[in-house]
């Protein structure tokens, strides 16, 4: 047989399911928390001397949006180009449709704008007329700068990669007004998180362990990755998950590969990587990264999971408010340090997966035939060594978690801030060595008044066993 047969067993396998502690959901963040972040980003304007802000999100497919910034800003979760005036007694002015991702309200209605346009989608092939979706929409804004007073003077921008076009012809649009990039004024208000917005981490990380509990709940010999992944899908999505897409899962016998499903099926001695990198609830996504072992497995192995567990641990033990991310990070590289496997912590020498050469060059990937009868059998084969380089996936051991497509600081060697209350990232602590042993551990974590609350506190970082 070829590739792995679907059967009705797959839905049987969560039967019996329950987690160990009932899911908290949260209502959406209140009109009011909206208000204040719209006077503060009017007063960045202020500060900056302009006379407006303009806000662009894009549309990249699968109705996902580019980054974030217009849900952070009015909680419009498609994308558009959102006129912010500096005045107060001038309404906010949004600019969508333009795509043809459309996805109607609810969950819609952006907070606090007087306005909306709708573009369309332009295009010979689509609505058979002539017209650029891109152009039509710069137009758009263009007129409405223009009927507002905003057509000269100072306006800042803040978007990301994809509205670079948007730029470009707006620039050309608007000859008497200057733009400046200004992203700096909704950044800088990410770094600290309100009372109501750490509600929603806590339940994103509810719904990592409800999720990463389904699974456990069915991995066993036999069971294919497909399963896993599809019960963890579930357990989050039927509890109020956004999107299933924002996570990996790795099996093998050495715990070195991390990626999609594809029809492995679990046997004894595999290590398995549930690596949760997203899980969004109402906007705001949390992290965390968990092994399991199946069955007996060597002794480097067991080293290898054990000395990542110790550095979330120590990292964890060390994290409150006034310690510098840097001595965080020394704290958590601290056993694979005194295991003999790095001579220190510094992120500008440390080998990682997915380093170049030393001077920066390409790095070549092995070229060794790995067997695989799983994938053999849908008539494919893996003919490299992956990943090319031991040591921690990245050289650092975390970073905030944020809103999707919002900019992120990384808890690192060279990173000399101190953790501030309201603070929320992950400490993911790694090691891989290829077709030898790998682990990736890591919870969520907020900043409180003395300390730090563990958001997925309800699955334990340590690897859990499943007996054979």
């Amino acid at each position: 047989m070829g590739h792995y047969a679907f059967s009705n067993r797959t839905e049987k396998l969560l039967e019996g399911f329950e987690p160990s502690f009932d899911f908290i959901p949260v209502d959406p963040l209140p009109e009011a928390e909206f208000v204040d972040r719209l006077r503060r980003i009017r007063r960045a304007a202020v500060v900056g001397e302009y006379d407006a802000l303009i806000v662009h999100t894009d549309d990249v497919g699968w109705y996902h949006t580019s980054n974030s910034y217009l849900r952070y800003i009015c909680d419009w979760s498609r994308e558009g180009l959102l006129i912010i005036p500096t005045d107060i007694d001038k309404g906010l002015q949004l600019v969508s449709f333009f795509s043809d991702s459309v996805v109607l309200p609810p969950a819609g209605e952006p907070l606090l704008v007087d306005k909306i346009w709708q573009v369309g989608c332009w295009g010979r092939e689509y609505a058979d007329r002539p017209g650029v979706p891109i152009q039509k929409a710069v137009t758009s804004v263009r007129d409405i700068l223009a009927k507002m007073g905003l057509d000269s003077g100072r306006i800042g921008l803040i978007g990301d990669h994809t509205s670079a076009p948007y730029w470009a012809k707006l620039g050309a649009a608007c000859p008497d007004v200057e733009f400046s990039a200004e992203n700096g004024i909704v950044d800088r208000m990410q770094r600290v998180r309100s009372p109501r917005e750490i509600e929603l981490f806590r339940a994103a990380g509810q719904l990592i362990d409800i999720g990463i509990q389904a699974a456990y709940h069915v991995i066993r010999p036999g069971v294919t990755d497909y399963e896993i992944y599809a019960a963890f899908t579930f357990a989050q999505l039927s509890r109020g998950g956004e999107t299933g897409d924002g996570y990996q899962i790795g099996i093998n016998p050495f715990g070195t590969h991390c990626g999609r499903p594809y029809g492995h099926i679990v046997a004894p001695g595999d290590l398995i990587n549930l690596y949760i990198s997203n899980v969004t609830y109402r906007g705001y996504f949390a992290q965390s990264s968990r092994m399991i072992a199946v069955g007996k497995i060597s002794a480097k192995q067991e080293e290898v999971l054990e000395m990542c567990a110790e550095g979330v641990r120590r990292a964890t033990a060390m994290a409150r408010p006034g310690v510098l991310l840097r001595d965080i990070n020394e704290a958590s590289f601290s056993p694979f340090i005194e295991l003999g496997y790095l001579p220190d912590a510094e992120a500008r020498t440390m080998p990682f997966n997915w380093e170049s050469m030393p001077d920066g060059s390409a790095r070549e990937i092995l070229r060794q035939y790995v067997p695989d009868a799983d994938w053999e059998r849908q008539g494919r084969r893996l003919d490299h060594i992956y990943p090319a380089q031991r040591g921690p996936h990245n050289p650092n051991l975390g970073h905030e978690v944020s809103m999707p497509g919002m900019p992120l600081y990384n808890i690192s060697s060279n990173n000399f801030d101190r953790l501030e209350p309201g603070m929320v990232f992950v400490l993911h602590s790694q090691w891989l060595e290829p077709s030898v042993a790998g682990a990736n551990l890591g919870d969520c974590f907020v900043v409180t008044s003395t300390g730090v609350e563990n958001l997925t506190r309800y699955t334990p970082v340590e690897t859990h066993r499943v007996s054979v």
